[in-house]
């Protein structure tokens, strides 16, 4: 088993965690509402924090989506401009994608030390702000690993057989 074969199951692991939490806390979020009375006012943090999970979910699933091929992607077109212009284009959308990912996972980081020494809190979570910030860090690390190891032919995602990992 390799690492990132490894990865990929902790990664399917947290991702249905969250999923699985979030259902539970809005669905007890629904029931204070109806029935806690006065009570529920006190647990207004509760979709606040589906909201942050939320945010992490959809960024921790981009690796994977483009790992498997669900990214959107015009194949017709980008496959007709490689085969008349002889461009290996898939390594340079897989290289620009990379590039752009660690982009993004540097401007993240640049956020989240930047939140972290201005100490700003979520009021509802009372959590630093640097925890919203983290999402995206995270999730383009993970896309960018996923560009790489693309790029390098570890896995070829623009095949049919993409989801099938």
């Amino acid at each position: 088993m390799s690492i990132a074969d490894v990865l990929r199951r902790i990664e399917r692991t947290v991702i249905v965690t969250i999923f699985i939490v979030m259902v539970c806390l809005y669905f007890g979020s629904v029931l204070l509402r109806e029935f806690g009375g006065t009570a529920a006012s006190d647990f207004g943090w509760l979709e606040e924090l589906v909201s942050l999970l939320n945010l992490y979910l959809v960024f921790l699933t981009a690796g994977l989506a483009l790992e498997r091929g669900r990214q959107v992607s015009v194949n017709s077109w980008r496959d007709a401009i490689a085969a008349k212009t002889g461009l290996p284009l898939r390594k340079i959308i897989d290289f620009t994608g990379f590039v752009m990912s660690i982009y993004l996972v540097w401007l993240g980081w640049k956020m989240c030390t930047f939140v972290l020494a201005m100490g700003q809190r979520n009021p509802t979570l009372e959590i630093s702000t640097a925890w919203l910030y983290g999402a995206p860090t995270v999730g383009f690390g993970l896309l960018a690993l996923r560009f790489l190891l693309s790029g390098l032919g570890r896995f070829d995602r623009f095949s049919a057989t993409a989801g099938e990992h």
